[in-house]
C-alpha cells in the first residue's frame, strides 16, 4: 500500500487511532495495515481519500504526524 502516514503515537492515543483507521477503511470498503518503525506507526490504507481522512483525524487530536 502506498497511501501512508507515520504517526508519533502510544498507548491510548495509538489505540484510539488504530480505531478510526479501521473505522474508515470498514467505511470506504479498502484494505489498511499499521506497523511500528523507528520513526513511528505507519498506518497505510489502499486509497488516498481515506489516508486523507486519516490525516484530518490526526490534526484534529492533534497528534504528530508526516507523510511516509
Amino acid at each position: 500500500m502506498t497511501d501512508c502516514v507515520i504517526v508519533r503515537a502510544s498507548g491510548k492515543q495509538l489505540d484510539h487511532l488504530r480505531e478510526e483507521a479501521s473505522r474508515i477503511a470498514r467505511q470506504s470498503k479498502i484494505d489498511w495495515s499499521i506497523e511500528r518503525g523507528a520513526e513511528g506507526a505507519h498506518f497505510c490504507f489502499e486509497d488516498a481519500e481515506a489516508k486523507k481522512a486519516f490525516v484530518t483525524i490526526c490534526e484534529g487530536f492533534a497528534i504528530p504526524h508526516r507523510e511516509a
